[in-house]
């Protein structure tokens, strides 16, 4: 925070916080924390998460993780069209989680990382009751 916003917070939390060591703590933390924010880390993360939040990303990450799978069987083990595959595909893509791997006209897709398997395994815990 600057100089400038930090006042304003400041006064924002004083509110709260009527305690004035108390508030003078809360607001060295939590600047510190603001700043320790990175905009750019956090729109990557972001994408990651909206790639996420689709059932037919999440069944092709699941089919993925048995191994590699050409388009055209992704699109026949989701029962869509080939068009609205290519859409999931590229978002996963986009958004870090895949990669393709062309040869000839087939394109081959995998997972990024092993630590997509770990997200899912966690969804998964979560989920769990």
């Amino acid at each position: 925070m600057d100089k400038r916003s930090s006042e304003v917070e400041i006064e924002r939390l004083k509110r709260f916080i009527l305690d004035r060591d108390q508030l003078e703590v809360r607001t060295e933390r939590l600047s510190s924390l603001v700043s320790g924010l990175d905009e750019k880390n956090l729109d990557l993360e972001a994408r990651i998460f909206k790639a996420l939040a689709d059932v037919n990303r999440l069944k092709i990450l699941k089919l993925l993780k048995e191994g590699e799978l050409c388009a055209c069987e992704i699109t026949v083990a989701l029962s869509n069209s080939q068009s609205t595959v290519s859409h999931h595909l590229s978002m996963l893509k986009n958004a870090g989680l895949i990669k393709e791997r062309k040869e000839g006209k087939w394109s081959y897709f995998r997972l990024s990382e092993g630590a997509v398997i770990e997200i899912l395994n966690q969804a998964k815990l979560l989920t769990e009751k």
